[in-house]
């Protein structure tokens, strides 16, 4: 058992680990959009458009963006001009948000909004010209099982995008990034959100998932190739691109 497995929102048993995820986003569904953008001071919205600019390179008709949650990188995506994307999640809570938002802006013909399973896929082989996941990878409860699926409805010669956050590597920084994302974060989010574990799970969910040349090996573990890595501000996320 890694400790990236080990995590979980709850307290629960890495085997509950996708049944508490599903738990938690369904609680703050409603607040999720507003911290996010508030905890990151907006700066996630920079680095989704980073990985729009590094999908749109590969002129993508059909995208699939996994743990979507309520759409920001769906919605982002549609400046790649694919002909469609599909948002899948584990979350009804969240996809409900995400569905209005895209109904809101008038995308519900280019952009699908399903609930799924992210270890277990379902659409056929090879079926995506690009898969990206903004923020997800760390919840998986198996991760090589997840990375695999991807792999398998992947066309050829097609990447994945992912976005996630990372460990700072300067040692200054670091202390102050952690003592940020330990106490502070938490705090807020626990007021905002009234979910006590929510906004503690990130920061655990982050130092335990294996960052870097670790994750990189993952992706190449399971056939992915010409895999490399973006720092994002000072370490604190990566954008990881790999291609099938």
């Amino acid at each position: 058992m890694s400790q990236q497995e080990a995590v979980t929102p709850y307290g629960g048993s890495k085997d509950e680990k996708k049944k508490e995820v599903a738990s938690m986003f369904n609680n703050i569904a409603g607040h999720y959009d507003f911290l996010n953008h508030f905890l990151s001071v907006g700066i996630d919205k920079l680095w989704r458009r980073k990985v729009v600019k590094i999908v749109k390179s590969y002129q993508p008709k059909q995208i699939l963006d996994m743990a979507t949650g309520t759409g920001d990188l769906a919605i982002a995506l549609t400046k790649a001009q694919p002909q469609k994307i599909v948002g899948v999640d584990l979350s009804e809570g969240m996809l409900e948000v995400g569905e209005k938002k895209v109904k809101d802006l008038g995308l519900q013909d280019q952009i699908s909004m399903e609930l799924g399973d992210s270890e277990n896929i379902l659409f056929e082989d090879e079926k995506f010209d690009a898969i990206t996941v903004a923020f997800g990878v760390r919840n998986y409860e198996n991760l090589d099982q997840g990375l695999s699926e991807m792999y398998r409805v992947l066309k050829n010669d097609s990447p994945l995008v992912v976005l996630e956050f990372s460990k700072p590597r300067n040692p200054i920084f670091r202390k102050i990034y952690f003592f940020y994302f330990l106490n502070v974060l938490p705090f807020i989010g626990r007021l905002i959100s009234k979910d006590s574990r929510a906004y503690s799970y990130l920061p655990e969910s982050v130092k335990a998932f294996p960052d870097g040349a670790v994750f990189e090996n993952k992706l190449k573990a399971v056939g992915f190739k010409s895999v490399k890595t973006r720092s994002l501000t000072f370490g604190i996320a990566s954008i990881y691109e790999a291609v099938k």
